[in-house]
C-alpha cells in the first residue's frame, strides 16, 4: 500500500500520478491548521483552496481513485502534515510515502528531514508543472556575475522557441516590448466582464470559522468567484484570450478607481495551485498572436509575465533560501501602519489599492509595486513584516513567488540580488497611469504642508537618507543629480515634513 500526499497547491488533474487507477494506492489530502495558521491570511484564500481541494478529491474518487480526505471540522487537522502522514501509514499499513516536490522551502524541509527519519521509505515526485527545475536558473547564471531576468526570460525563449522567428530571432525583432505597454487608462476600451464563477461555499466558510481559523478580508462566502477545477479555470483563459489579452499590453500598468479587474487574465490563482499548467497558458497566448487576435505587444508583456517573471523568481528563491526573508538591506524597522488591516488611509491611492485586496484578495502588479510596495519602503516599514502581509492577503501568495516579489522587487531588501534599483516614486508616476489622485484628501504636487502628498517628500527623504547605498547605482543617477541642485532649504523642508509624516503613520 502506497500513500500519496497531495498539497492544496498541486491540484493538478493531468500529473503523471492520475494516469492509472490502482486499488494500492492511496491519496491523501488534509485540510490543516498548520497552514492555514503559519501567517494571518485571507479569507478568500483559505476558502478558496480548500473548495478546490475537496472539488480535487471529488474528481479523484469519480475517476475511481482512492482518496483519505481531512476536513478543517476533523480532529486530525490539528496535527501536522507528518504526523496525520504517519498515522495513516500505521491505518492502512503503508509500506512507502510519496510527495510531489513542494514549492515552498518551509515545506520542503518539513517533508524531507521527516522522510529521512521515517521507518517507512518516502519518496519525492516532480509537480510536472514548471518550465525549470529548481536550480536551473542558478546554472543559466553559473559564472555570471549578476542575475537579470531579461537574460533568462531570453534564454527561455529561445529554448522552448516561444515568440521565435527562427532558433535566434525573436518575433518581431525584438525580445522586449514594455516601452509599448505603459498607457494609462481612461475607460476606452471598456473592461470586460468577469468570467469567473461565483460559488456559494458558506457550509465550508462556517466550517473554517467553527474550527477557530482566523482570517482577514471579506470571505465572499455566498459567492466566492475563485476556479473550483481546472475545466472553470480553463473557460477563465478562454475569456481572457478572447476579450482580455488584445488590450492587455497597452493597459497592464495602468490603475483605475473605476475598474479594478481591467484586461488582467485573474489567472495566478489557478496557475499557482496547478489548476493551469503554464505551457498551456503560453501557447494559448502565442497561438492568439500568431492567429491576429492579439497584437505581439500584448503578448509578449503577458508571456514575460509567465515564462519569464514567474521561473525566475522562482529561481531567485531556490537559490538564496532560508536566508532570504531575513534579508534588511536598509536596515528598516517600522511596522505596518494600522490601515494596512482595514484600509483606512486618507491616501486615495492606498486606500483603494488596500481595501480592494481586503475585498477581493487580489491587485495587479502595479498597485502591489507602485503604491503599497513603493509606500512601504519609503516610509522605511520593516520587509519581513510586509513580506507576511503580502503573503497573507492575495489569492495567489505562496512564498516561492511573493518572497522575492516582496523582498526583492519591492522593498529592494536583498540589496540588488533582484532588482537593479529600488522601485520607488513620487505621486507623479502614480498620477500618470491612474485616476487615485483625483479627489484625494492630498495634493499631488505639494512637498510640504498638511495635504502635501506623502509619497512626495518621503520619496527625497529616502534617497537622503540612503545615498551612501544607493549613489553609485547607475539607474539612479539622475535622482542624485536633481538632489545635488537643491538647496539647504529645500532639504531641510523635505526632511522635516518626511520626519513628521513617518512619527504619524497610523495617521496619514
Amino acid at each position: 500500500m502506497t500513500l500519496r500526499l497531495v498539497l492544496g497547491d498541486q491540484l493538478n488533474a493531468r500529473h503523471r500520478w492520475f494516469t492509472e487507477v490502482d486499488d494500492s494506492i492511496v491519496y491523501v489530502l488534509m485540510e490543516v491548521r498548520q497552514e492555514t495558521d503559519y501567517v494571518l491570511h485571507h479569507a478568500q484564500k483559505i476558502l478558496a483552496i480548500f473548495a478546490a481541494m475537496r472539488d480535487f478529491a471529488r474528481q479523484l474518487r469519480a475517476a475511481g481513485h482512492r482518496v483519505h480526505y481531512i476536513g478543517i471540522d476533523q480532529p486530525p487537522s490539528a496535527r501536522a502534515i507528518t504526523a496525520n502522514l504517519d498515522a495513516l501509514a500505521a491505518e492502512y499499513g503503508a509500506t512507502s510515502v510519496q510527495y510531489q516536490a513542494p514549492d515552498e522551502w518551509r515545506l520542503d524541509q518539513q517533508l524531507y528531514l521527516h522522510g529521512r527519519a521515517s521507518k517507512v521509505p518516502w519518496r519525492m515526485d516532480d509537480t510536472d508543472h514548471f518550465y525549470t527545475s529548481r536550480h536551473e536558473a542558478a546554472d543559466i547564471f553559473k559564472g555570471r556575475k549578476q542575475w537579470l531576468m531579461e537574460f533568462f526570460y531570453r534564454q527561455l525563449r529561445v529554448k522552448h522557441g516561444v515568440l521565435m522567428e527562427d532558433a535566434k530571432q525573436p518575433a518581431g525583432g525584438q525580445w522586449n516590448f514594455d516601452h509599448d505597454n505603459r498607457k494609462p487608462w481612461r475607460g476606452v476600451p471598456a473592461e470586460p466582464p468577469d468570467a469567473r464563477t461565483p460559488h456559494d461555499h458558506r457550509p465550508l466558510w462556517q466550517s473554517i470559522v467553527d474550527a477557530g481559523v482566523n482570517s482577514f478580508g471579506d470571505p465572499q462566502a455566498d459567492r466566492l468567484p475563485w476556479p473550483l477545477n481546472r475545466a472553470e479555470a480553463l473557460r477563465q483563459l478562454d475569456a481572457f484570450v478572447e476579450r482580455g489579452l488584445p488590450h492587455f499590453g497597452d493597459f497592464q500598468d495602468a490603475m483605475s478607481s473605476k475598474a479594478w479587474r481591467l484586461f488582467h487574465s485573474l489567472l495566478s490563482f489557478a496557475l499557482n495551485v496547478k489548476m493551469l499548467q503554464p505551457r498551456e497558458v503560453v501557447e494559448r497566448a502565442q497561438a492568439a498572436c500568431e492567429a491576429g487576435a492579439a497584437p505581439l505587444a500584448a503578448v509578449e508583456g503577458f508571456i514575460r509575465q509567465i515564462l519569464g517573471w514567474r521561473e525566475y523568481v522562482r529561481g531567485v528563491y531556490w537559490t538564496q533560501m532560508p536566508d532570504y526573508v531575513e534579508k534588511n538591506f536598509f536596515g528598516h524597522q517600522r511596522p505596518l501602519p494600522r490601515w494596512f488591516w482595514d484600509g483606512k488611509t486618507k491616501m486615495n491611492c492606498v486606500a483603494h489599492a488596500i481595501t480592494q485586496s481586503l475585498e477581493e484578495a487580489h491587485a495587479h502588479h502595479i498597485q502591489r509595486l507602485m503604491v503599497i510596495g513603493n509606500f512601504a519602503l519609503l516610509a522605511g516599514l520593516h520587509p519581513t513584516e510586509v513580506h507576511r502581509w503580502y503573503l497573507g492577503i492575495y489569492i495567489d501568495a505562496f512564498e516561492w513567488v511573493e518572497l522575492p516579489n516582496t523582498v526583492g522587487m519591492s522593498q529592494f531588501a536583498d540589496g540588488g540580488f533582484l532588482a537593479t534599483k529600488p522601485y520607488v516614486s513620487s505621486a507623479a508616476y502614480i498620477d500618470r497611469m491612474g485616476d487615485y489622485c483625483k479627489g484625494c484628501h492630498y495634493d499631488k504636487k505639494a512637498r510640504l504642508g498638511e495635504t502635501a502628498c506623502p509619497f512626495n517628500a518621503l520619496y527625497w527623504d529616502f534617497f537622503r537618507r540612503n545615498r551612501a547605498s544607493l549613489e553609485r547605482n547607475p539607474r539612479i543617477g539622475m535622482v542624485y543629480r536633481q538632489l545635488e541642485k537643491m538647496d539647504h532649504a529645500a532639504i531641510a523642508g523635505f526632511t522635516e515634513q518626511a520626519r513628521v509624516m513617518l512619527a504619524k503613520l497610523d495617521a496619514l
